[in-house]
């Protein structure tokens, strides 16, 4: 039988064990240094599992509890965490931003995943350009951070109906966020197919997402005790192993919390912070503690001020919870914008829609600058890490270009003729349950509906969620949640009675998600008797959409042009193309779209004055504008280097 007699061979033992040695020094070096700091950045980028012999590989335990500490492998972890979602923010500027993130002493990314983006059509999937969740995941790496991946289903986010598919209303029992078989046969199917690409990207194998979230916020909602239940079973048999978090408010706290699963809390305030941590420590013992939402501002409403939070105070607060042992994650980090129709709204007492920014009052701005918050809180972090911290990025280059004034214009009433045939319908039809998309229904924008009257009355109906009024051609008022009757005038014969509907976002946060279905809910009232034969006019401003008004169907802008309207123009820009503002004096209410990119909603009644404008999306050159104004236009639109959110935007 073969021996080994080391004895007789000590050039080749001591060999073996030099080897060994430095194995273990390169594996130390690049599998476990300082794993809290903000130098980190070697795991996330190398997957040593398949470089390495088996005898060689290390032992990956992953994120874990210990006591009172996080633990990754056998180093203590404190979490310095920042929010930015990637479906905010131009792709080509996530790096700028993770930089930034790294630089400001954070090691950890989070980002939500929104089901209603990546699934606009049911079974039909959209994971490219500014919704590469994995490209997002893997720059995230190579800058050096970890991921804690919050995939819902639920998002909130303020994001229309928190990140859920429309689609799925249009079940008339759709029961959203619990078991009823329609919602987890579509969260089953999506899960699938998500989780296909989250799955390679753990820490175990070799990625770095450290954690997942179990929902969010269910706590608040609790409609179904076997939901959450479901949703980490629906995680782990997918092939989730990392370590599963919660993530509720100071109202659902005591609800959200799920058996096998960290529960972890959001706030604002030192006061919830004392409260929310004895309400921890009753409900799990001494685990690791985090705030999985400290949040430093908020979003806005239309019509509202726009909220600041005084960076004085997220220094104190922010201190106040690191010194308190716990984990952090600043929401947001950084806002972004709601490009688009994506923006959510509240409805408790009042409607309230979000604005189109979503600056958030954040530690980086809309734009990515830097504000007082980030000066501040990178002193803070940097006390913990061990080392100087990368320098800060310099900032994107910021320009204000010349007025642009629009040339042509159609108005809404002759662009019809070019569109696709209306739906004729003997009712109307709600704009998720219209026969389009391949049987999707519309997800975002406008809705027309059409009918013939033939005598004046009063006009009823529940409009969802803002309606123009019209006589053929002739504005009469608006429907909406508080006027739900207005009085027709008197007519002679056949008048064409339109709708024109803004679906101005689903509610994203509440227990009213259920009854978001947007446009003409239900009959349409003239005295009490009901309207029929409507003709109905999807009006969902996408791409394609725009693209069956060549050239040839514009015409130059009369003296007094017929509203609701578009308005076409061409926007000059240098030889280095840079963000700006557009802002829209002496506009009333509408929507931009620069070069195919939808830049969202402006309304003058504040408290958002300007629209961002990133600079990637620009040409050398003449760049086409097109502009939809519901109500009066302006003669130009003007471009500023500095954004305008509000009139207490510049408090620090």
């Amino acid at each position: 039988m073969l021996t080994w007699n080391l004895r007789r061979r000590p050039g080749r033992t001591l060999g073996l064990v030099l080897l060994l040695i430095l194995s273990f020094l390169v594996l130390r070096r690049y599998l476990n240094p300082k794993v809290g700091g903000c130098d980190y950045e070697g795991a996330p980028r190398l997957n040593w599992s398949t470089r390495l012999p088996l005898w060689l590989q290390p032992q990956r335990l992953g994120l874990r509890t210990k006591g009172p500490n996080f633990m990754l492998e056998d180093s203590t972890f404190q979490i310095f965490g920042g929010s930015v979602h990637y479906f905010r923010v131009p792709k080509e500027y996530w790096r700028d931003r993770l930089l930034k993130m790294k630089a400001c002493g954070l090691n950890t990314l989070t980002t939500y995943v929104p089901w209603n983006l990546h699934e606009p059509e049911r079974g039909k999937f959209d994971f490219s350009g500014n919704l590469d969740l994995v490209a997002f995941i893997q720059q995230a790496a190579k800058i050096g951070l970890w991921v804690i991946l919050r995939p819902g289903p639920y998002i909130c986010s303020e994001i229309d109906l928190g990140g859920l598919p429309s689609w799925l209303l249009q079940d008339p029992n759709m029961k959203l966020r619990t078991t009823y078989h329609g919602f987890t046969k579509a969260v089953d199917l999506y899960f699938d197919h998500l989780m296909s690409k989250v799955v390679p990207l753990q820490y175990k194998h070799g990625g770095p997402i450290i954690a997942v979230q179990v929902e969010n916020e269910y706590g608040s909602y609790n409609k179904d005790r076997a939901y959450m239940p479901y949703i980490k079973k629906a995680l782990e048999d997918r092939g989730i192993i990392e370590m599963l978090l919660t993530s509720d408010n100071k109202d659902g706290l005591q609800n959200g919390v799920v058996s096998g699963v960290l529960a972890t809390i959001n706030l604002q305030s030192q006061q919830e912070l004392k409260a929310l941590n004895s309400i921890l420590l009753s409900i799990q013992g001494i685990q690791p503690k985090m705030v999985m939402e400290y949040w430093t501002g908020w979003f806005d409403s239309w019509g509202g001020p726009h909220n600041i939070l005084d960076s004085s105070e997220v220094f104190q607060t922010v201190s106040a919870i690191i010194k308190a042992g716990s984990s952090i994650n600043l929401y947001m980090f950084h806002g972004g914008t709601n490009f688009g129709f994506i923006n959510g709204a509240m409805h408790f007492n009042d409607y309230k829609a979000d604005v189109t920014s979503y600056d958030y009052d954040a530690v980086l701005t809309e734009a990515g600058d830097y504000t007082a918050k980030y000066t501040k809180l990178r002193d803070l972090f940097g006390t913990f890490s061990g080392i100087p911290l990368p320098p800060p990025p310099e900032l994107t280059l910021k320009m204000t270009y010349e007025p642009m004034r629009p040339s042509f214009y159609i108005s809404l009433w002759d662009a019809l003729l070019y569109l696709e045939e209306p739906i004729e319908s003997e009712l109307p039809i709600n704009m998720e349950n219209l026969p389009v998309n391949n049987g999707n229904g519309q997800a975002f924008g406008y809705i027309l509906y059409e009918t013939t009257i033939f005598s004046s009355g009063v006009l009823s109906g529940n409009v969802r969620d803002r309606g123009q009024v019209f006589l053929n051609r002739i504005f009469i008022g608006f429907l909406d949640y508080k006027t739900t009757a207005i009085t027709i005038p008197l007519t002679q014969g056949y008048t064409t009675l339109r709708i024109l509907v803004e679906n101005r976002g689903r509610v994203n946060y509440g227990n009213n998600i259920d009854t978001q279905r947007k446009g003409l809910i239900g009959n349409l009232y003239l005295d009490n008797d009901p309207l029929k034969k409507f003709r109905i006019y999807s009006l969902d401003m996408t791409k394609q959409f725009f693209q069956r008004l060549d050239v040839d169907k514009w015409s130059f802008i009369p003296k007094e042009p017929t509203f609701p309207a578009f308005f076409l123009g061409a926007l000059s820009v240098g030889i280095y193309p840079s963000d700006t503002f557009l802002k829209l004096e002496g506009w009333t209410k509408g929507v931009v779209f620069v070069n195919d990119h939808n830049l969202g909603r402006y309304w003058n009644i504040g408290p958002q004055e300007t629209l961002y404008l990133p600079g990637v999306w620009l040409d050398k050159g003449l760049n086409k504008v097109i502009i939809f104004e519901e109500t009066m236009a302006g003669s130009v639109v003007q471009s500023t280097d500095t954004p305008y959110l509000g009139r207490n935007q510049y408090v620090n």
